[in-house]
């Protein structure tokens, strides 16, 4: 056997002994949870109260979508989703291009944007619903805002909503701010500074140079807020647990029980593990859908360096 080969053999091996620990690690708590959620899915399990399992079919598909709180579930998450995909990642363009400029100081307000993405989502959630039932009615006495005296946020089903979005903003922008920066770190200065000999201005440098430049940046970051925003549960869980009341189709719902909500309260409260799971998987396919959507249209638009 020649030393090449030996070589080959001994990398291959290597291989294996190093991805294998990973390999497993990720079947274990990856694709075994996945397959046996899709599995009880179809059955009428019930944990560990009713481990006997018995083949429905796809009654609790059926059923999720026959149920008003989960039909309004996806609309409300939908409603908050395209709000907070849009409201987050224009605000974080915007502090991206700002701690890019030659202002005093970026690093230092670089760091403070970022510094809200450290604190969990939990605390975060009960750090605003002391801010939006306190802070804000005083402030409003304050400037003499009679909508910040007179509207409370979290008692009132539309402004819950967007409640949401604000905390949602200030925790996650500074997350996204961080890739447009490095993105822009990487548009050629010459390209600007060509355009600009040419009498081109900044709105016209912005949107035919660098945006198109830092496309890619566009792709991850619209990719990771459509997933936090159909998949957020703690900062929902502690800021407004699911409030408030709001008549939805003649029922008593929720106003802001999004759709991870309405699985929690679906398979732990109700103990209807089955149904939760199935309305798990109803989650996941339409995250594919969309989120494939998504990058397959932005990634037409990216520009080749």
């Amino acid at each position: 056997m020649s030393q090449q080969s030996r070589r080959g053999k001994r990398e291959r091996r290597n291989f294996v002994i190093l991805v294998s620990p990973a390999l497993f690690i990720f079947s274990l708590v990856i694709i075994v949870p996945f397959f046996l959620g899709l599995y009880y899915s179809f059955t009428n399990w019930g944990g560990i109260i009713k481990p006997v399992t018995k083949m429905v079919g796809f009654e609790n598909y059926i059923q999720a979508f026959k149920d008003t709180r989960f039909q309004y579930s996806l609309l409300v998450t939908a409603i908050f989703a395209i709000i907070n995909v849009l409201v987050v990642n224009a605000i974080a363009f915007g502090l991206a291009l700002l701690v890019s400029s030659e202002l005093k100081f970026k690093n230092a307000y670089r760091a403070g944007f970022f510094v809200p993405n450290l604190i969990g989502g939990l605390v975060l959630g009960y750090i605003w619903q002391f801010v939006f039932n306190n802070v804000f009615p005083n402030l409003g006495k304050v400037i003499g805002s009679e909508f910040l005296v007179n509207n409370l946020f979290l008692g009132n089903p539309r402004l819950a909503v967007m409640a949401l979005v604000i905390t949602n903003t200030w925790q996650y922008a500074g997350y996204i701010m961080m890739i447009y920066f490095a993105a822009l770190q990487n548009v050629p200065k010459s390209l600007t500074e060509a355009a600009s000999l040419d009498g081109a201005n900044w709105w016209f440098r912005l949107r035919h140079i660098t945006i198109p430049m830092i496309m890619p940046a566009f792709t991850v970051s619209l990719f990771l807020t459509i997933n936090n925003s159909f998949k957020m549960f703690d900062v929902n869980f502690s800021l407004t647990g699911g409030g408030p009341s709001m008549l939805w189709a003649n029922q008593a719902i929720k106003s802001t029980e999004f759709i991870t909500m309405n699985i929690y309260n679906t398979a732990s409260l109700e103990n209807q593990m089955a149904r939760g799971q199935a309305r798990a998987i109803i989650l996941f396919v339409i995250l594919v859908v969309i989120s494939i959507t998504q990058t397959t249209i932005t990634k037409r638009k990216e520009v080749e360096m």
